[in-house]
């Protein structure tokens, strides 16, 4: 995470005309919580950028720690080894890891289990979305990694791949290697405009380029949303089950629509599309083809975001104030019209208490799983009635 983070919060409150004090008065929710996972001795779990649970009750942790590497090809650098895929049982005791040497694994910001068990890894680094079968093996990739090196038509006298014959050519200089992500919770400042479409030859085909993205859901029919938008981007992309591009919708800015940080993605079983507008403090709700329909605030900053299922469904929104939320920070319990159940946690280190929740698992409504980036853990909470 950069600095950006701390100056972003504090605009997005003004924005928004104060802080949570301002705020209406939410009701406290009771609950207990441990600090979860197990792990060997020669196995660490570092910042958690995603925790999620199979219907078996097997937990899947993505964590930033490893090992991070670089290898040279033809024209790219390949980046690799900056995160894991771990696999625990229901108790929390470590059971294997999955993925290893993925060179996708680069810095993570999300996971996802679907109705199928199979387990979705988001990597903000490797701008990619990575599809596991139950058994580990990789199914689908969404998304290309950055160019370390243009990838540019031919020019005369060049050379093979499009390079200049000789130094001093004049062809244009190779683009520079595009930063990598930092914890990536909060949006980058964004660039205006509408991601995804078709960029300079060897960026892919239109809507396949993300920019640091941080989510991804399914509807019913199993077509994939990705949350495009903590880079500047700033859109919803929509695949089918198969990955092939359908549509997309968003840009930079503060009316309905557009967003300032697609931090997190939900879809209830109508199909309405639920986003967490992290810079505008607010979850925006689409239909399924992207069209508006209405918004709600008063959750603070949202980073992270899930619904359960069932006959009164609800979503759980992580908020944090500050850049490693250890000053400011609560878990809300939302009905999908926007109306606020309650609140529970606080800003810390403690026990009960969460450091940059930066993912939620809510297959139970009263037992969830919280990863934390600050605080290195997953915490299993369970809520009381």
């Amino acid at each position: 995470m950069t600095r950006r983070f701390h100056a972003f919060v504090a605009a997005a409150g003004l924005a928004v005309g104060g802080s949570l004090a301002a705020q209406v008065a939410v009701p406290e929710i009771a609950f207990d919580a441990v600090d979860l996972l197990k792990t060997p001795n020669d196995i660490y779990v570092g910042e958690v950028a995603g925790v999620g649970a199979n219907s078996k009750g097997q937990i899947f942790v993505y964590t930033r720690t490893g090992h991070p590497y670089a290898t040279l090809g033809d024209n790219r650098t390949f980046l690799r080894g900056g995160s894991r895929l771990l696999q625990f049982d229901r108790t929390g005791r470590f059971v294997r890891e999955l993925g290893q040497d993925v060179y996708g694994f680069n810095a993570a910001i999300g996971l996802r289990v679907d109705a199928q068990d199979n387990v979705w890894t988001i990597d903000a680094a490797a701008n990619q979305v990575v599809k596991f079968d139950p058994d580990g093996r990789i199914l689908l990739v969404l998304g290309r990694k950055p160019e370390t090196i243009s990838v540019r038509p031919a020019q005369p006298g060049a050379g093979r791949g499009g390079a200049p014959a000789a130094a001093g050519a004049g062809a244009p200089a190779a683009a520079p290697t595009p930063p990598a992500a930092g914890r990536g919770e909060a949006p980058a400042a964004p660039a205006a405009g509408r991601g995804g479409g078709r960029g300079p030859a060897g960026s892919g085909t239109p809507g396949s380029t993300f920019n640091r993205p941080a989510d991804v859901a399914w509807d019913r029919a199993g077509n994939i949303y990705v949350a495009d938008g903590i880079g500047t981007n700033n859109r919803v992309a929509k695949f089918d089950k198969d990955g092939r591009f359908i549509s997309q919708w968003g840009s930079t800015g503060s009316g309905p629509g557009q967003f300032n940080g697609v931090k997190a993605i939900a879809i209830d079983d109508q199909g309405n599309v639920y986003v967490a507008d992290a810079g505008n403090k607010r979850i925006q709700v689409f239909a399924a083809d992207g069209t508006f329909t209405s918004e709600f605030g008063n959750v603070g900053t949202p980073l992270a975001m899930c619904m359960t299922r069932g006959s009164t469904p609800y979503l759980y929104i992580s908020h944090a104030g500050d850049e490693d939320g250890m000053e400011d920070a609560a878990i809300y319990k939302v009905r999908l019209d926007g109306k606020l159940v309650g609140r529970f946690g606080s800003a810390g280190k403690l026990p009960k208490q969460f450091g940059l929740a930066n993912s939620i698992d809510c297959r139970n409504e009263d037992e969830l799983l919280i990863g934390e980036m600050t605080n290195w853990r997953v915490q299993r909470v369970t809520l009381k009635k």
